[in-house]
């Protein structure tokens, strides 16, 4: 492994950064051995503590598996990673960025559409209250920050009514990770959802109605266009 040695004072999670970027790209391959923590600290001019640490949130993301006494190897991301792994999959270029984004628009519908029937037949009468409120209040026209800002408080509200503790974490890793790829874009790309303030209204009268079937059904016809519009962008790059 030919690692450069970090330059500035080391944290970390700067350590963490690195070899997360060796082990997406292939660099430092599923089933081969990291170097020691004495090694790393030398190769990368920190402290070993720090690399403990970094070492520790590659297992905890399940990218590497420490075994006290033995080698600490490197796992096959694909077979132990989490959802918290498509950061890091966008910063390597292990996946194109447009791909990723795609994806979680893909995963996004799902879930969100799920959501939206669950949300219909278990909300609470607050919660369908909150939903319509975040509904009524929709921007009619604004930035695409805005209405994107909007259109994920109206979701959050959703998803928490579903009662999905799942699907709730689900949709802050989903959020994380389009944070870090940089949310202009991801406005950009949703306008025709995030600007469909009607469409959030209809949703939510279904919501209200506790018609589960027509909640599905909107919520996945509201969130294709993102899904779309990634898939035609995809096409044109």
């Amino acid at each position: 492994m030919d690692l450069a040695p970090i330059a500035r004072v080391a944290i970390s999670d700067t350590i963490y950064v690195r070899l997360v970027e060796e082990i997406l790209t292939g660099r430092l391959p599923a089933g081969e051995p990291l170097p020691s923590e004495r090694e790393l600290s030398l190769t990368l001019q920190v402290n070993r503590h720090a690399v403990r640490e970094a070492l520790k949130r590659l297992q905890q993301s399940g990218l590497i598996r420490i075994s006290h006494g033995g080698k600490t190897r490197v796992l096959d991301w694909r077979e132990s990673a989490g959802l918290d792994a498509l950061t890091g999959l966008a910063v390597a270029g292990a996946i194109p960025t447009r791909q990723i984004i795609g994806d979680v628009a893909v995963m996004r519908r799902t879930i969100a559409a799920d959501a939206a029937r669950l949300c219909a037949r278990n909300a609470t009468a607050e919660q369908r209250a909150a939903i319509s409120a975040a509904a009524t209040h929709y921007p009619v026209a604004g930035s695409l920050e805005e209405v994107g800002e909007a259109d994920l408080a109206f979701w959050i509200a959703v998803i928490d009514g579903s009662g999905n503790i799942a699907y709730r974490l689900a949709l802050n890793t989903l959020v994380n990770a389009y944070d870090q790829m940089g949310r202009d874009a991801i406005y950009a790309l949703g306008a025709a959802e995030f600007a469909d303030r009607s469409a959030h209204i209809g949703l939510a009268a279904a919501i209200a109605a506790a018609d589960q079937d027509t909640a599905y059904r909107l919520a996945d016809d509201l969130l294709s266009r993102f899904v779309e519009a990634c898939q035609h962008s995809e096409e044109g790059a």
